[in-house]
């Protein structure tokens, strides 16, 4: 049984209708399901003011105040479904890798893996770990009620990027010169990774979460051919390993239109698609049996109220023909963002959509 008292492999009953998940398995729904990739987050004046003076990483260990910050957009915007206030690297910590998140620089590695000796930093991750995300996603679920709690995890390419650079790269030329260089050894930092990550999605699963979201935030940096031969494998294995809970995937990156096939093909049931690809032409990218997601600019959201609401048209004809498809933006809310145009758009889309 899971936590929530449905059995392991079916969806939990309270939100199994909900537009979001109605939307998620391709069948027809009341309106497109909306939420937003950050939105809880700085755009918030409640969220700056809870997390005054916590540090990032002690923020996500805290039960009561994770709880807080996953609910706030929910009751401010009225979104279709909550996500899981976390942090990418969260696993990572919990099984003990010396990191740590510099504000405005974001997760620095102490050690970075760069030989296969420093493989023995990543050992497997068990629930004992990371069980404020349990107790966190019990008090959640009890709040949400009909509405969908979304739980993530980075996706191991984005990950291994972090571990052997060090922290944020625009480059890449660490993580590639081993991915090219050694490619034994990358191939077995990212099954590594797989298990950690299908481990930790695992977990929130079976705590209550609705769907699950793999973030391959950094994918857009990869041919396609390096991605088929040096990504896919482990992203597959984390989809495999979570689909017979019967929950939702969603497999989203950034700059990663070249690549929307091949993200299909690791098995998520949802492709987020970034800004820069219409919806139309991503569903004959990915190919049929997908649901989409997006993918709105998120700087559109600094326009005046007509021009987000013309761009929002766009981006809803886009979608008018596909299987499935929920309302996101193309990345996350920008920091700026004024939290009034979310909301806005909320009601814009639902109003809009209303069958």
């Amino acid at each position: 049984m899971s936590a929530n008292g449905s059995p392991t492999g079916k969806q939990p009953t309270a939100t199994y209708d909900s537009a979001f998940l109605k939307a998620c398995r391709r069948e027809p729904v009341p309106h497109t399901p909306v939420w937003f990739m950050r939105q809880a987050g700085r755009s918030l004046p409640e969220y700056r003011k809870v997390r005054e003076g916590i540090p990032m990483l002690e923020s996500c260990m805290r039960p009561e105040l994770v709880t807080e910050i996953t609910l706030q957009p929910v009751r401010r915007h009225n979104v279709d479904a909550a996500i899981y206030f976390s942090d990418i690297v969260v696993p990572l910590k919990a099984i003990g890798v010396d990191l740590d998140i510099k504000p405005g620089v974001g997760p620095i590695v102490e050690r970075p893996i760069r030989s296969r000796a420093d493989l023995a930093q990543l050992r497997d991750l068990t629930p004992e770990d990371v069980s404020y995300v349990t107790e966190a996603i019990g008090m959640l679920t009890a709040e949400l009620g009909q509405t969908p709690l979304i739980g993530f995890a980075g996706a191991p390419f984005t990950l291994a990027s972090y571990l052997v650079e060090g922290g944020p790269s625009r480059t890449y030329e660490n993580a590639k010169a081993m991915m090219y260089g050694d490619p034994e050894l990358w191939a077995d930092l990212l099954d590594r990774l797989a298990d950690i990550t299908a481990a930790f999605l695992k977990v929130q699963i079976e705590a209550g979460a609705s769907a699950v979201q793999l973030f391959d935030s950094w994918a857009g940096a990869l041919a396609p051919a390096d991605y088929r031969r040096s990504v896919l494998p482990a992203s597959v294995k984390v989809f495999r390993a979570v689909e017979a809970y019967g929950v939702p995937r969603i497999h989203f990156g950034v700059g990663t239109g070249e690549l929307l096939g091949l993200m299909g093909e690791a098995g998520a049931d949802v492709v987020g698609v970034d800004w820069r690809v219409p919806l139309d032409e991503a569903a004959r990218r990915v190919g049929p049996g997908k649901a989409l997601q997006g993918n709105l600019d998120p700087t559109v959201l600094f326009a005046p109220q007509e021009a987000v609401e013309a761009k929002t048209r766009e981006v809803l004809e886009a979608a008018a023909q596909l299987e499935g498809h929920v309302f996101n933006l193309g990345h996350g809310v920008m920091p700026s963002t004024n939290p009034d145009a979310l909301t806005r758009l909320v009601e814009y889309v639902h109003t809009r959509t209303a069958r």
